[in-house]
């Protein structure tokens, strides 16, 4: 954006006038598609449902923008320009779907485990990026209450080795 920025200051553009264009007109590096995971694992006397298609509408909001197998080139601009007017990182994706959670199950046990992770496929550079986090729902719920980091974060394996072995 400061390329952009300084391109129109150079062709005499007021301060006011560029605002009013970025506004309209989203300025992007590159796009990155990206695959999101989310787990929840509930007690055994879970009594929430947890339906697949909620954990997916999270996973999916939690993004810059949905896609689609299949668009017309006139709706393809649409998605692309969304994307870029609500820019995400990887770990912006985990945080957003962590808080999703979270809002979605109210109800849900403590003691639940969650495991978030983002994997953005990079078009421009030779390596992917991904961000993840996990804990007890307990341990989530806290952070986001006050916006600081649990000093443990409970594993699977420890939240699977407390239960005696794999759970539902």
């Amino acid at each position: 954006m400061a390329r952009a920025r300084k391109r129109l200051q150079a062709d005499d553009f007021s301060d006011e006038q560029i605002e009013r264009v970025f506004e309209h007109v989203p300025v992007a590096t590159h796009n990155q598609r990206g695959l999101a995971t989310l787990h929840i694992g509930c007690v055994e006397d879970c009594a929430v449902e947890i339906d697949a298609a909620a954990l997916l509408a999270i996973a999916e909001g939690s993004m810059s923008s949905e896609i689609y197998e299949l668009m017309k080139r006139s709706d393809e601009v649409e998605v692309v320009e969304k994307a870029h007017r609500r820019p995400r990182f990887v770990e912006d994706c985990v945080r957003e779907m962590i808080a999703g959670v979270v809002a979605a199950f109210p109800l849900l046990d403590g003691a639940s485990f969650v495991s978030a992770r983002q994997e953005n496929l990079e078009t421009i550079h030779q390596h992917n990026v991904v961000a993840e986090r996990h804990g007890l729902l307990s341990e989530l719920r806290g952070e986001i209450d006050i916006r600081s980091p649990h000093e443990h974060h409970t594993s699977l394996e420890e939240w699977l080795a407390a239960a005696g072995g794999p759970r539902r």
